[in-house]
């Protein structure tokens, strides 16, 4: 089979570029080497604006069921004694979600998998490998693979290829595209246990902050337990292989579990890098994921940094499938994410430092201004917060001096009636919000341009978001990012007329 788009690799970020596709009616060819769900645990940790996406992906029930929220972040110290706590007391954040989510990496991808069966244009092909991707003059993307069982080679075109494919990526290698060290390496210990046993312990992230032996402790599951641990210079995953070695590190945390009662499920060396592609498209060909960029695990947007890609990717992809938008818009892909991505690598690795850097001194001065830091005004809330940097302004970010700082960032996901939220109404298109009625003609200007419209009204968390940012009318794209913020709702319609040719594109349900 020929698919239109062709993804290669099917973890979650591959996936949700695939079903987001899958949403505007776009065919896909979805290609993993592996037949089956990865079954070790690896990422852990999204926030809300990543569980948004995947509501979009239509799995959120479903995710809530295989998920906990986590009550917050507690600094402690060598002795577990607490140096400071950042307590969240609302369940759901302003998209809808809770902002903080632990869970197991596989339970997600199965569900992820199990979706796609809702997909009718997307074909998925496990035991496959890609060995080459090429492009042609005609316009169109090659794709050469190996079915792994048979050893048969075949080589398919499509008309854009996707790169979901990891770390070590073939296609970023395809296109020349190396990655850009950012300055970070650190070996860490990561420690998965199945427990069966409460360990009646306070039910959100540790952070030991200890330069003799930085680490996080968290409670995935019902019975799942990550640690992580930084690692000596002298020391590797093979040290710590079985439990009696596993309790020197884990032991404060396990004191009332027998060894019966655990189970070690994997115990794994990884070297935390920050990296960067240098470019993240090449013609017919687009990087996301691993294979764009590499995050510190500190602030647990690893995985949540390729599924804002296959979100801001997905609908301009499919715009431009259907004629509706340029196919300059796909510019805007790497103008967007690549600085955003960039922006969370920073910050994950001065968090990185803060845990870890400084000696005995860096050491003395956690304990010492730690418990202060929750003393300071609004500051526990930011560093709660799951709100992420707004995006750079691009075509499709029309930041102005006057527009505020909404623009570029999420638009909320906020309840509209009584049982609805804003994205059950745009559906994965763009939309109008606005605190104005709209007048026959501009009525008509919207459905011409396909754009959903929302009348807000006093009292509405929509309209107390648009007034406070001093805006009557809003442009918000499908990903929900706000394009736009005006004075007037003809201002708007000026914009999406801009950017969107005048032809309906719905999501299919």
């Amino acid at each position: 089979m020929t698919g239109r788009v062709i993804v290669v690799g099917a973890g979650p970020t591959g996936v949700a570029a695939a079903t987001l596709l899958a949403s505007y009616g776009v065919e896909v060819l979805l290609l993993e080497r592996w037949a089956e769900v990865y079954p070790q645990p690896r990422a852990v940790h999204l926030d809300d604006e990543v569980y948004r996406i995947l509501g979009w992906t239509g799995i959120a029930k479903e995710f809530a069921q295989i998920s906990r929220p986590t009550l917050g972040l507690r600094l402690v110290d060598a002795r577990q004694h607490t140096i400071a706590e950042f307590r969240r007391h609302d369940r759901v954040g302003r998209h809808g979600y809770p902002e903080a989510n632990l869970f197991d990496q596989p339970d997600l991808e199965v569900l992820l998998r199990a979706n796609l069966g809702n997909c009718p244009s997307v074909t998925f092909r496990g035991d496959v490998e890609v060995t080459a991707v090429r492009q042609e003059e005609a316009g169109t993307a090659q794709v050469e693979l190996r079915d792994r069982t048979t050893g048969q080679v075949e080589t398919l075109a499509a008309e854009y290829v996707l790169g979901c494919d990891g770390a070590n990526s073939l296609v970023r290698r395809a296109i020349g595209a190396p990655y850009r060290d950012l300055g970070f390496d650190q070996r860490w210990l990561v420690v998965d246990l199945d427990i069966d046993q409460e360990l009646d312990h306070w039910d959100g992230v540790h952070q030991l902050c200890d330069n003799g032996r930085a680490a996080t402790y968290m409670r995935v599951g019902a019975r799942r337990h990550r640690w992580e641990f930084r690692l000596a210079d002298d020391e590797n995953h093979e040290d710590f292989r079985t439990l009696a070695a596993l309790r020197a590190i884990v032991g404060p945390w396990l004191r009332s579990a027998g060894d019966d009662r655990i189970e070690v499920v994997r115990v794994a060396s990884y070297t935390f890098r920050a990296q960067v592609a240098d470019r993240w498209r090449d013609r017919r060909v687009f990087l996301l994921g691993d294979a764009a960029h590499l995050t510190p695990p500190f602030i647990g947007q690893g995985l949540g940094a390729g599924m804002r890609d296959a979100a801001n990717l997905s609908w301009k992809l499919a715009g431009v499938l259907d004629a509706r938008l340029s196919e300059q818009v796909l510019d805007t892909y790497q103008q967007e994410r690549r600085p955003h991505a960039v922006r969370m690598i920073r910050l994950a690795m001065a968090v990185g430092a803060i845990m870890t850097k400084g000696g005995r001194t860096g050491d003395v001065l956690r304990r010492l201004i730690a418990p202060r830091l929750s003393l300071v005004p609004g500051l526990a809330d930011r560093v709660l917060s799951s709100a992420t940097p707004r995006l750079t302004r691009t075509d499709l970010v029309r930041r102005r001096r006057w527009s505020g700082g909404v623009v570029g960032t999420l638009c909320p996901n906020a309840p509209v009636g009584a049982e609805q939220r804003l994205d059950d109404h745009a559906a994965g298109r763009f939309a109008l919000l606005t605190t104005q009625q709209l007048t026959a003609f501009q009525q008509a200007e919207a459905e011409a341009l396909g754009v959903v419209v929302l009348e807000t009204e006093p009292g509405d968390r929509l309209h107390h978001w648009l007034t406070q940012g001093r805006h009557t009318s809003a442009l918000i794209r499908p990903d929900s990012i706000v394009m736009l913020a005006a004075e007037t709702v003809d201002d708007v319609l000026l914009a999406a007329s801009a950017v969107i040719r005048r032809r309906r594109l719905v999501a299919v349900p």
